[in-house]
């Protein structure tokens, strides 16, 4: 492979003299020629000792991916494909030892004498299993670790149709709350950890990729390509997240991509193709169901039926007998593929990973789509004995083009309205003369644009110091991220425009990230000391330019052309965010039995205010006990592994946007002595003294492993209490404000987390293994504005979860013979039926609202069985979410249901069925009843079968790995909710954004993974 074309990849250095020639095979002296012309150290090359050898499991299978490295040096290598490795030490080395390890065996060391051929056989090792973790700015023995820290299992990483990684993750860690709200393509779901901290102020976690900041970037997780993660780590409690100081206060989700290793290249290409329909189907009425009911609304009513439809343009297609299935011209099968090929390996010197991906989904809803195109290059590059660099670059287009069928309009027209005039375009209003609702399938004529790129460049220097300095080390990372991102679109007079309207809106951002770590790890006897400190800097330049016009002579030039318009008008805006920061992290075990570990950050945030510094220090502590590594633990043999922990510490949240706390002005025009003026007008109340929230953590936990590790896990106790919110405090309309920030209030969230690993049958043929993970979480308002009193206007209840719905309590309907003049005056037959909560015999707001539920769940489970039987291997994971409480738009129609269609799942009250939950046709819900339900559920999230082919076959056929797979995901769903399902949120007509009523859809897709060498 060429050297140039390399490092033309990773845009690390010049390809030039020595580091131009090809690398012949793995014996290439390329390091030393690397040492000599890029660093000029030494003027020729060293002499060095080629030892060469295979690492194999207990079974004699190859073990790709080993570490060799020589003891007590810096010289190291992994095995390739095959298992082999080619080690060069320089010659002269004293007495040489190999270390052989690999995660979840025996580390074994092999004294070299005068052998230049060394196979080793490793023994499976169940305690050192995901021994080495990813922990923030370094990695831990898993034995090690004080904090709170969770591996994302990485059969969740592959063989799953997902956009984004966390729809992947979602109820497979205890603690890590995923919700889906839409199933738009490309969309990102919304992620908590460990329960809401802050009112208003953001509440998801911090990402870093490869150590450097995605979040506050204007990335996004669908912007990683899942194939090429190699690890996921989730950071829960104060000592795990303090390393990241203002960052961590909402956890921290570690990501770590894939990276070469040294061997002869590896060719991987993965790719699945599969079908997506709705997981579940919500049906309008067919025609004689619509027509019954239009006869029931009527009646309910008290008005004369004059036609058997609402509407004049319906009564062709009823008297000709023809129907139109709305949602099926709405709809289609979706359709999803993708394709992914990388390529990796590399010399003892320079290793390498590279890979490229196309993804392309056809959304369920016509008009929706999400095409996503990246490429990344990892690579590595030791120079000398004590100095390595690397870069990490990618580049991810996604592109979301395209008009959009209207799945609001689609479930509420008439099966007769006409979708077509007589020219064969689409009829604006079907229901002429009702325009409440236009035809479902005018977005398709609008001409729209939806583009976002991501461009990603990471670089990182690492300096080992030798001789007395040995285990010191200075390691510089540099990220920089430029993302420009554009929409534009056109609606003309096909989708009901008869000015034609055309926006564009650009924006741009550039983040950088600059780390300065200084580490050192040293051993004194049973004594282990490690020492991190850090330096950081962070930046981020944001940018847009929004442009409008209306009043186009024709819809010829789209949106191409904003100076074509009657009337045109711009706005454009830019901030700066800027965060500086210092760390310490000290590690001490003794003889790995008393850990502890002392984390401070301090952080300097751009977004306070003058009057108050803008640096927060974040301390955290937290120690450990190994009780099965105590001689009082030898001979109890049922247990393998017993760790309690306990942790300490306090995190700051920073997340509000820039410029909040300084007064502004926003501009406005207004007519002048007939001239358009600019004016201003009040725009941001600033508030100068605002400082950061904080959060003090407690933790409490214990790791597990009984049976020789066959039963294992851990459980973890928490209790967080968050103060100072930043709350947005409404004021007074007189002030010319409507809000301002302020430090106010106090929440808290307690909780348990379990995660339990069982390997139930493991003899012969036939072996199956379960994960189970469980989380409670009890969120709660402590105080908000120091009086205890509780903010009515934002349902914020003292002592209650932050997100509660407020409601009266449903008591049934009122029937034909009762009598509602006391307690209801002007309630009749068919109406809703309220509670009288204060027993004064009315029903009023005031008296007779309570908290009827949470919109958080109360609890969260995950169930993995995993069989295996020879080459066949079952996945199968069920989700559950329990406890929440959701008002449903598929049950509010007030008083539209004589015009529109209704689903036939939804029903209505008749003075025959005397239906006790649903109301007649002619309630107008005065009130405002937000029909609050159950949104709990348990679902088959997703079943894999895949076989792995013999490797005795794919040697034949030179071969590395193959396997093929079949998965189907969100397969099924129990739950009480009635409509589209109980995660997805949906707008009524008039509120939030149509485009997102978007259900949960199933997905069904076979893949390949396969391996050349």
């Amino acid at each position: 492979m060429d050297i140039k074309w390399l490092l033309f990849c990773g845009v690390l250095l010049p390809a030039q003299g020595v580091l131009g020639q090809q690398i012949a095979s793995n014996s290439s002296p390329l390091y030393a020629s690397v040492r000599s012309t890029v660093t000029g150290l030494r003027a020729s090359e060293t002499a060095v000792i080629t030892v060469t050898g295979k690492v194999t499991d207990e079974k004699g299978d190859a073990l790709p991916g080993a570490t060799v490295s020589l003891k007590g040096g810096s010289v190291g290598a992994n095995t390739d494909a095959d298992g082999n490795y080619t080690l060069r030490i320089p010659d002269g080395t004293p007495n040489p030892v190999l270390v052989f390890s690999f995660i979840g065996y025996t580390l074994q060391e092999v004294a070299i004498g005068n052998q230049t051929v060394v196979n080793v056989q490793l023994k499976g090792d169940a305690k050192s299993l995901n021994e080495v973790v990813v922990v923030g700015y370094g990695t831990q023995k898993r034995s090690d670790i004080t904090g709170s820290v969770a591996s994302v299992p990485k059969t969740r990483l592959s063989q799953l149709p997902v956009t984004n990684v966390l729809q992947a993750i979602q109820g497979s860690v205890a603690g890590v709350n995923i919700s889906q709200s839409s199933s738009v393509p490309g969309a990102a779901p919304s992620t908590t950890i460990r329960g809401q901290n802050s009112i208003n102020a953001n509440s998801g976690p911090y990402v870093v990729v490869d150590g450097i900041p995605l979040s506050k970037t204007g990335g996004s997780l669908s912007d990683i390509n899942p194939n090429d993660i190699e690890s996921m780590e989730v950071l829960k409690d104060a000592s795990a997240v303090a390393i990241y100081g203002t960052n961590g206060a909402n956890g921290v989700i570690l990501v770590t991509t894939k990276r070469g290793n040294t061997g002869k290249p590896t060719i991987r290409y993965n790719n699945y193709v599969g079908v997506e329909n709705f997981a579940h189907m919500l049906r309008p009425r067919n025609g004689a169901e619509y027509v019954q009911k239009y006869a029931d609304y009527m009646a309910q009513t008290g008005q004369k039926l004059v036609n058997p439809v609402p509407n004049y343009d319906e009564l062709a297609n009823y008297n000709a007998g023809i129907t139109t299935d709305w949602m099926k011209e709405a709809t289609q099968t979706g359709v999803l593929q993708d394709h992914n090929l990388s390529i990796s390996g590399g010399s003892p010197n320079v290793r390498y990973f590279i890979s490229g991906e196309f993804l392309d989904q056809k959304g369920v809803i016509k008009g929706y789509q999400y095409k996503r195109a990246s490429f990344r290059s990892n690579l590595d590059v030791t120079l000398t004995d004590y100095l390595t660099v690397g870069t990490s670059l990618f580049i991810a287009n996604s592109n979301r083009d395209g008009g959009r069928a209207n799945m609001l309009n689609a479930s509420a027209m008439s099966p007769y309205g006409q979708e077509y005039n007589a020219d064969g375009t689409y009829r604006i209003y079907p229901m002429f003369p009702e325009q409440l609702y236009t035809n479902p399938m005018i977005g398709l004529t609008v001409d729209r644009v939806d583009r976002n790129t991501n461009l990603n460049g990471n670089a990182y220097l690492e300096l080992k110091l030798p001789g007395k300095l040995n285990g010191l080390k200075y390691r510089m990372n540099l990220g920089y991220s430029y993302i420009p991102a554009r929409t534009a679109s056109y609606n003309g007079r096909a989708a009901n425009d008869l000015l034609g309207t055309a926006n564009t809106f650009f924006s741009e951002t550039n983040s950088f990230t600059l780390e300065n770590i200084l580490s050192y790890s040293r051993d004194f006897g049973k004594n282990h000391f490690d020492f991190t400190g850090l330096y950081s800097a962070q930046q981020r330049k944001y940018a847009t330019a929004t442009g409008t016009a209306t009043g186009f002579v024709n819809d010829q030039l789209s949106f191409n052309n904003l100076g074509a318009g009657a009337t045109q008008s711009s706005n454009s805006y830019a901030d700066r965010y800027g965060l500086n920061s210092q760390m310490g992290r000290v590690n001490y075990s003794y003889d790995s039995r008393y850990l502890f570990t002392v984390t401070a950050r301090r952080d300097g945030s751009s977004v306070f205010g003058a009057n108050t510094t803008k640096y927060g220090l974040f301390p955290s502590a937290a120690i450990g006990w190994n009780i099965s590594n105590e001689a009082f633990m030898k001979n109890v043999n049922l247990v393998s592994n017993l760790k309690l922990r306990f942790s300490y510490g306090k995190s700051g949240n920073e997340a509000i946007s820039v410029y909040r706390t300084i007064t502004t002005d926003n501009t406005v025009r207004s007519p002048f002595n007939g001239v358009s003026t600019i004016g201003a007008q009040p725009g941001n109340l600033g508030n100068a003294n605002l400082q950061w929230e904080t959060t003090l953590s407690r933790n409490i936990g214990v790791d597990f492993g009984i049976l020789n590790n066959r039963i294992n896990g851990s459980l973890d106790l928490y209790k967080n209490n968050t103060k100072g919110l930043l709350l947005l405090r409404s004021l007074p309309i007189l002030t010319g404000y409507s809000s301002v920030y302020d430090n106010l209030g106090e929440t808290s969230n307690t909780g348990i987390e379990l995660t339990l690993n069982t390997r139930n049958v493991t003899n012969g043929d036939f072996k199956w293994e379960s994960t189970v993970v469980f989380a409670s979480n009890r969120n709660r308002i402590l105080d908000l504005y120091g009086d205890k009193k509780d903010d009515l206007g934002n349902r914020w209840f003292i002592g209650q979860p932050i997100s509660v719905v407020y409601d009266y309590k449903l008591a049934g309907v009122w029937q034909t013979g009762e009598d509602a003049s006391s307690q209801d005056p002007g309630a009749v037959a068919g109406d809703l039926k309220f509670a009288d909560l204060n027993g004064d015999k009315k029903i009023t707001a005031d008296g007779d609202r309570m908290i009827l539920g949470q919109t958080a769940p109360k609890w969260t489970g995950g169930l993995t069985n995993t069989f295996h039987y020879k080459n066949f291997n079952l996945n199968v994971f069920i989700q559950t979410v329990q406890g929440i409480t959701r008002n449903n738009a598929d049950l509010t129609y007030a008083d539209e249901t004589g015009k529109r269609n209704t689903p036939i799942d939804v029903g209505y009250w008749t003075a025959n069925n005397k239906s006790n939950t649903r109301p007649s046709l002619a309630f107008k819900n005065p009130r405002g009843y937000g029909y609050a339900s159950d949104a709990s559920y348990t679902r088959i999230k997703d079943v894999t079968l895949s076989y792995v082919f013999d490797q005795k076959l794919l040697d034949k056929l030179h071969l590395g790995s193959l396997t093929v797979y079949a998965s189907g995901r969100n397969l099924y769903t129990f739950t009480n909710w009635i409509g589209w399902d109980p995660e997805a949120v949906q707008s009524s007509r008039g509120s939030g954004d149509w485009t997102n009523n978007y259900p949960l859809t199933r997905s069904f897709v076979m893949g390949l993974n396969i391996s050349l060498r």
